[in-house]
C-alpha cells in the first residue's frame, strides 16, 4: 500500500473508535452498558443488525466464494425477509413487553432455570467459537500487506475492538456500527466500478456477466431438492429460513441489537430494513467476486492468492520445482485465454457458441489441474501449508490492481466490518454470562455499580478468549462456511427451545431440557457422518427439539399418573 493508503486506513478506523467512545461517553449503569438505555432510532437499529452479521469474513470471503463457486450462496439468504417477518410479529413484542436484558431470561419464566442456563450456555459455546473466527478475518489482510505472521495482526486487530466495547458498551457499539455500514456501502458501489473499469474495453458490464454465465459462474438460483448440495432455493428458503429465526431470534449478538430500540415500532422497522437490504448486499458482494473472476480471465491470476504461503515456498529447497509449476500454470493461462477471447468474439458476433464454450471449459480444466499440481509442491515442503486461499482472491486483487486511497479504503472497510461484529458479539457474550450466569446463580443481590463493573471484566475476558481461538481460525478453510456450519451445529437446538415455549404450551421445562440435550447429540451425529448439507441442520435440530419434547412430556405424564 502507498503512504496515502495508510493514511486513509488509519484516519478511518482510528476517527471510528474515537467517535464511537466520545458518543457513549461511558456508561454509568448496566442498563446503559448492555443495552443503550433502550433509546435507539430504528435506522440505528436496523444497520447495527445488519453491521452484526456483515463481519469482516462476509467481504473477505464471499468474493472469494463467488471466484470459485459462482453466485450460488446468495440463496442461503432466501429465508433471511421471512424470518425477519415472524421475528416482528412474535419475538420483538414479548422480549420488549417483559424488558429482558438477554433472550433467555424469557425461558426461566416460560420453563426453568436450568433451561435457561443450558440455553446460554450453547449460546456462549457458539458465539464464543465464532468470535475468534471473526477476529481473525481482518487479521489475514494485515499479515499480507505488512508479509508477516497473521499472530502478530491478530493481536492487534483484536486488541483495539476489546479496548472500545469494554470502555463504552453497546452505545458505542452503536455509534460505531451505523458509521461503518455508511462508509461499507459507499466503499462497495466503488470498488465494483473500479472493477468493471479495469476489464478490457471490448468487454463491458453485460459481456463480462455474459462470459461468467457460460462459464457457470451465475448459478443465482439452483431448484433441484437434494439433501446434500449446500446452496439451492430449498436450503436457502427453509434451512436459511431457521438459522436466520434462531440467528435472529435467540442469538443475544443479535437480540441485544434490537432490544436497543426505543420502542417495539422502532425494533420492528430495524429488523424490516435489514430483511429488505440485506440480500440486495449480499448479491452486490457476490457479483464483486464475480467480476473479478471475469477480469482474472484477462489478466493473468497468481498460482497461488495466499502471498504469505508463496513467500515460504520461495524460500524453501522446492523452490526450483516450485517455479516450474509456477511456469506451467502460466502456459495454461495463456492457452486459456485465448479460448476466452474467442468466446467473447463469438458472443458479440452473434455465432455459434457451444464448442467454444466446451473449449474453455477443458482449457480451465486444465489450468486448475496445474494449480493444483503448484499446490502439492506447497505441500510437500510444509504438511501444514494453508492451501485454501479463497479468503485472499478479494485481497489479492485489491491490493494489486486498485487505485491508491481506494485501497486503503477497501481494507479498512473490512477491518471495521470485524470490528464491528467483533464488538457486538463480545457484548453479547458480556451480558448474557453477567446477566444469565453471575447474576442469576452466583450474585443475585448486587449493586448495579457492581454489575456493571462485573460486565466490563467479562468483555475483557471474552475478548481474551476469542483472541485465543483467532489464532486457531487459519486452519478451518473458507471462513464464510466455516462461522456457519458452526452456527448451524447449534442454532436449529436453541431456536426449537424457543419455538416450544412460544407456541407449545402442553411442554414442560424438564422434558425440553432433555429434549435439548439429545438433540445436540443428534445434531453433531449427522454433521460428522456428513447426513446431510450443514443449513439443514437447523431444521433437523429444531423439530428434533419439538418432536423429543412431546415424547419426554408424554412419558413424564404417563410416569405421574403411574
Amino acid at each position: 500500500m502507498s503512504l496515502i493508503d495508510w493514511f486513509v486506513l488509519a484516519f478511518t478506523i482510528i476517527f471510528i473508535v474515537v467517535y464511537g467512545i466520545w458518543k457513549s461517553k461511558a456508561s454509568k449503569h448496566i442498563d446503559g452498558y448492555l443495552l443503550g438505555d433502550r433509546s435507539l432510532p430504528w435506522y440505528h437499529v436496523g444497520l447495527s443488525v445488519m453491521a452484526t452479521q456483515a463481519s469482516a469474513i462476509t467481504f473477505l470471503s464471499a468474493p472469494g466464494l463467488a471466484y470459485t463457486d459462482g453466485m450460488r450462496f446468495v440463496q442461503f439468504y432466501f429465508g433471511l425477509p421471512l424470518a425477519m417477518i415472524v421475528l416482528c410479529i412474535t419475538f420483538i413484542p414479548i422480549f420488549h413487553k417483559l424488558k429482558v436484558y438477554t433472550a433467555y431470561e424469557f425461558l426461566e419464566q416460560r420453563f426453568d432455570l436450568k433451561t435457561r442456563v443450558l440455553t446460554a450456555f450453547l449460546f456462549l459455546i457458539q458465539r464464543g467459537l465464532s468470535t475468534g473466527i471473526t477476529i481473525y478475518a481482518p487479521s489475514i489482510i494485515l499479515s499480507i500487506i505488512l508479509n508477516v505472521d497473521p499472530t502478530y495482526t491478530t493481536l492487534v486487530i483484536g486488541s483495539v475492538v476489546i479496548l472500545y466495547t469494554f470502555y463504552g458498551g453497546t452505545k458505542a457499539v452503536s455509534y460505531t456500527q451505523l458509521l461503518q455500514m455508511s462508509i461499507i456501502f459507499s466503499g462497495l458501489f466503488l470498488a465494483g466500478f473500479v472493477v468493471v473499469a479495469l476489464l478490457p474495453t471490448s468487454v463491458g458490464f453485460t459481456d463480462a456477466l455474459d462470459i461468467a454465465g457460460k462459464m457457470g459462474k451465475m448459478n443465482v438460483i439452483d431448484w433441484e431438492f437434494d439433501l446434500n448440495n449446500r446452496y439451492t432455493v430449498w436450503t436457502g428458503l427453509i434451512g436459511g429460513f431457521f438459522l436466520q429465526l434462531s440467528y435472529f431470534g435467540t442469538d443475544q449478538s443479535q437480540v441485544g441489537r434490537y432490544l436497543t430500540g426505543s420502542s417495539v415500532g422502532q425494533s420492528r422497522m430495524g429488523l424490516l430494513m435489514n430483511g429488505l437490504l440485506k440480500v440486495p448486499m449480499q448479491f452486490l458482494i457476490l457479483l464483486i467476486g464475480i467480476l473479478v473472476f471475469c477480469f482474472y480471465q484477462y489478466q493473468k491470476p497468481p498460482v497461488f492468492f495466499n502471498t504469505y504461503e508463496i513467500n515460504k515456498i520461495e524460500k524453501s529447497a522446492y523452490a526450483d520445482e516450485f517455479k516450474q509449476k509456477e511456469q506451467a500454470f502460466d502456459a495454461a493461462f495463456e492457452a486459456k485465454k485465448q479460448k476466452v477471447v474467442a468466446l467473447e468474439n463469438a458472443i458479440n458476433q452473434q455465432k455459434e457458441i457451444s464448442s467454444l464454450k466446451a473449449d474453455v471449459v477443458l482449457a480451465n480444466k486444465n489450468l486448475q489441474e496445474k494449480r493444483e499440481e503448484a499446490l502439492a509442491v506447497m505441500k510437500k515442503n510444509d504438511p501444514n501449508a494453508d492451501t485454501d486461499d479463497t479468503n485472499y482472491v478479494f485481497l489479492s486483487f485489491v491490493t494489486q490492481y486498485l487505485p491508491q486511497g481506494l485501497i486503503g479504503l477497501l481494507v479498512a472497510i473490512v477491518c471495521l466490518a470485524s470490528m464491528g461484529s467483533t464488538a457486538s458479539a463480545l457484548n453479547s457474550l458480556a451480558s448474557t454470562t453477567s446477566v444469565d450466569i453471575y447474576k442469576r446463580l452466583i450474585n443475585k443481590t448486587g449493586s448495579d455499580l457492581k454489575y456493571l463493573n462485573v460486565s466490563k471484566a467479562i468483555t475483557l475476558f471474552w475478548g481474551i478468549l476469542s483472541l485465543a481461538m483467532a489464532l486457531f481460525a487459519g486452519k478451518l478453510g473458507n471462513l464464510l462456511e466455516a462461522v456457519n456450519i458452526l452456527g448451524s451445529l447449534f442454532y436449529g437446538t436453541i431456536l426449537g427451545i424457543f419455538l416450544v415455549a412460544f407456541y407449545f404450551k402442553k411442554i414442560g421445562g424438564r422434558a425440553v431440557f432433555t429434549a435439548a440435550l439429545i438433540t445436540e447429540v443428534f445434531v453433531f451425529t449427522a454433521y460428522y457422518f456428513d447426513v446431510m448439507a450443514y443449513l439443514w441442520l437447523n431444521l433437523f435440530g429444531c423439530v428434533l427439539v419439538i418432536a423429543w419434547g412431546y415424547v419426554f412430556q408424554y412419558l413424564q405424564k404417563e410416569k405421574s399418573i403411574v
